[in-house]
């Protein structure tokens, strides 16, 4: 089947989505009733938890989005992952070059492509009060959940480190006394099934408990025409389980959670040669179902985590204290060279075969927060909180041409020490301004340490002087330890000491619009790159943060429709980059002296009839990176647009390029999302309905550098949902579409070699039914 690619232009991309209104609209959130029962349709109150206490999201003087269970059932209604989030808010993109096992999360165009096990991101993804920090826990299926909280900008001082871009608050169902649950099945092409429940109430007068089940799984889409152990491609079969006790006292409420994951499945899919030279077009006759490797392609990931969230009431004042624990397990291998050769030609000039696992990790946090609520004008928040990280990164390498035999081994290990004082109050210094700020110190200490390595392959050690060794070399670990230099050191441990804060103000117009202000903060720890074949130990320090925006949020219509605009700028001291590939096969981390981003972003919902309700997203994102003599080496086969660096003695170009001026990779300038959903009353409790959602970004770089070929072309996927309710929404059937226009772009590449590239997820149409109890 050969691609449909469409590209409208962001200007005229609103027009078109609005023009498909009166083939599929808007979003219900109540169930039909007859017309002689039926009031005028309003929007409910929305609740989030963005500074750490419920609040009106109206309220809040912070750019947030929030999705409610009903959209993030339809959005993941083929199967898909967490990515399926990725533009269905302003200023959120979502990639990953490990598939569904490793998520990387950008806001604001503000992110982290680093792959590496041990990275570290910008945008912190919190579970029911606990952060994964992990980027592998970042993945962790999105099912039961109550909503999701988009916070956009430095969240430095309620949440800490590693939040400099945003946060991506998750919320599970709570348990509670009244007994209720769901059931949902979906079956849908390649053999695609998802299966789905929860059920939960009261145990006891005090006690009440909720258990979640997930199942999901796909066969092969991809065949493969080489001689790899591998038949297929893309099949993946994925499990999770959740399980909470709440206990609810006189003045004491304590909630336990469990829960667990596994994935067996494929590895991301990485072709060779699909980008047409000196263009970003996908090559004639590309066929997204066929590929010819002769590596092994598979990926495992097991993880589990346990918390305990306690609150005592004391009157005017209520203590928390969060307990969390976090463990996961992964070996994820591929057939990076994306194909079955011929080896050692100008299109495939060596085989590579890569695999990377964790084999031993543990994450423990503890949080103890004191809040006040005396009901007077000045109300204030304080706690302390403590990260404990230990984990072991093992990478491998395969000779394809030996039948896959390990040639090469590395393993690392880290650890993290952090822990943080922090403070916010909040004074509502008269009926229309309310003012806010927080504060946040924190130590941060990281240690890395290369355990074993040794290396006997076509990739050989760095030698002393920086230079490649010729192969063939046996590398080992007393060689990094030479190639390191004076005292041989293969650990680095970096500390560091921040100060994070925030200050915002709330001016009330009137009952129903608000006009806020806020600037903030933000900063990421240090990273650390350990020494491999081809480069050193590299270290990034920590970088920092400052933002300003300022937007109104406002009730329209009599509450029949909400808007929220925000405008902002900000800028990164030594942002953390880095700069993988390139014809040296580099992997190596920068800091950039700065970074500016600025934007706007619009969130728009309302009732055009009472039985039609509309919901359209967007936001501008110009971000560029601001240091001239910053360099990286570019592709080996693609086309630079920066200017060369010249070797001074003779003036030849030297592989490297200045990126001063770059837009940052995966940073689109241009997100759009529209949802709308029609509802057509048949009377006792029943209804049938239309749903479609959109999601737009524009194009972006896959890296560092500019370039014709790894230039990711704007994206538009759709999605379309027919059904029937009955009995009041208790049961629904329904058919559903997935990227129903069969869009395909390559939204990643490897550049070390080749035009190697990996596409985004398949056309999945099927039919899926729900029961609510």
């Amino acid at each position: 089947m050969s691609p449909n690619p469409l590209h409208p232009r962001p200007h005229r991309l609103a027009l078109a989505i609005v023009g498909l209104l009166p083939l599929a609209p808007a979003f219900a959130q109540e169930a039909a009733q007859t017309p002689a029962e039926k009031e005028a349709a309003t929007l409910d109150t929305v609740e989030v938890t963005a500074q750490r206490k419920v609040e009106n999201i109206q309220d809040v003087p912070v750019s947030i989005s929030a999705l409610d269970a009903e959209k993030l059932a339809v959005f993941g209604s083929g199967g898909n992952d967490v990515r399926f989030l990725s533009a269905r808010v302003p200023s959120l993109n979502i990639e990953s070059s490990f598939g569904r096992a490793f998520p990387r999360f950008y806001i604001r165009g503000y992110g982290n492509t680093d792959f590496r096990l041990n990275t570290s991101q910008p945008v912190s993804l919190v579970y029911d009060d606990v952060v994964q920090e992990n980027p592998i826990l970042k993945g962790f299926p999105v099912f039961d959940l109550d909503r999701i909280e988009v916070l956009r900008g430095p969240q430095g001082s309620l949440f800490g480190r590693n939040s400099p871009a945003g946060v991506v608050k998750f919320e599970s169902v709570r348990p509670s006394q009244e007994f209720d649950g769901y059931a949902k099945v979906g079956y849908g092409s390649d053999d695609m099934w998802n299966l789905e429940g929860a059920v939960g109430g009261g145990l006891t007068d005090a006690w009440s408990a909720r258990a979640s089940v997930l199942f999901q799984r796909r066969d092969d889409w991809v065949e493969n025409t080489g001689p790899g152990e591998n038949d297929g491609y893309e099949g993946y079969d994925e499990s999770a389980g959740r399980v909470q006790f709440l206990y609810e006292g006189d003045g004491f409420e304590a909630l336990f959670g469990a829960h667990a994951r596994h994935l067996n499945g494929t590895a991301r899919l990485f072709r060779a040669n699909i980008i047409e030279p000196g263009t970003n077009d996908l090559v004639d006759g590309f066929d997204e179902t066929r590929v010819a490797l002769d590596g092994l392609n598979h990926s495992e990931l097991d993880s589990k985590g346990a918390n305990a969230r306690l609150r005592w009431d004391f009157g005017g004042y209520k203590l928390h204290s969060i307990t969390g624990y976090e463990s996961v397990e992964t070996y994820s291998r591929g057939d990076i060279d994306g194909s079955a050769g011929p080896y050692f030609t100008p299109e495939i000039p060596f085989a590579s075969e890569t695999a990377d696992g964790i084999p031993e990790h543990s994450q423990w946090t503890q949080e103890f927060r004191l809040e006040s609520d005396t009901g007077t004008a000045f109300d204030w928040q304080a706690g302390l909180f403590y990260f404990k990280e230990d984990y072991k990164v093992e990478s491998f390498s395969y000779d394809s041409l030996a039948g896959g035999a390990q040639d090469g081994y590395e393993r690392i290990r880290q650890t993290n020490d952090s822990w943080a004082v922090f403070a916010a109050g909040t004074w509502q210094l008269s009926d229309a301004v309310e003012l806010r700020g927080g504060l946040r110190y924190t130590v941060d200490e990281k240690e890395l340490a290369v355990e074993d390595y040794w290396n006997s392959g076509f990739a050989a050690c760095v030698g002393p002087t920086l230079g490649i060794l010729p192969p063939p070399v046996l590398c080992s670990r007393a060689d990094l330890l030479a190639a390191e230099g004076a005292g041989g050191s293969l650990s680095r441990a970096p500390e560091d000491k921040k100060l994070s804060w925030d200050l915002s103000a709330v001016y009330k117009l009137n009952e129903d619009a608000n006009l806020y202000a806020r600037v903030a903060t933000g900063y990421r720890g240090s990273s650390i790159q350990a020494a491999g074949a081809f480069n050193r130990t590299s270290v990034a320090g920590p970088e920092t943060s400052t933002m300003f925006e300022a937007g109104v949020k406002a009730d329209l219509w009599d509450k029949r429709g909400r808007i929220a605009f925000g405008v902002f700028r900000y800028e990164v001291e030594d942002q953390q980059l880095t700069a993988v590939g390139g014809a040296a096969n580099a992997n190596i981390l920068l800091n950039a002296d700065k970074t500016i981003g600025q934007g706007f972003e619009l969130d728009f919902q309302a009732y055009v009839l009472d039985n039609l309700l509309l919901t359209f997203g967007s936001s501008y994102n110009d971000t560029e990176i601001d240091d001239a003599d910053l360099r990286v080496a570019g592709c080996a086969a693609c086309t630079v647009t920066n200017r060369p660096e010249l070797d001074p003695e003779t003036n030849q170009p030297t592989g490297r390029y200045y990126i001063d001026g770059n837009p940052l990779p995966q940073a689109p300038k241009w997100t759009h999302n529209l949802t709308a959903r029609w509802g057509i009353p048949a009377g006792d409790g029943a209804e049938f309905f239309v749903f479609t959602d959109w999601a737009y970004r524009s194009e972006v770089n896959f890296f560092l550098y500019d370039s014709t070929e790894f230039t990711g072309k704007s994206l538009l996927e759709g999605g379309l949902r027919v059904g029937y309710t009955w009995n009041y929404g208790d049961y629904e059937l329904a058919l559903f579409g997935r990227n129903i226009t069969n869009e395909v772009q390559v939204v990643g590449g490897i550049d070390f070699n080749n035009l190697t590239g990996f596409i985004n997820e398949p056309r999945t149409l099927g039919a899926e039914f729900l029961w609510k109890f």
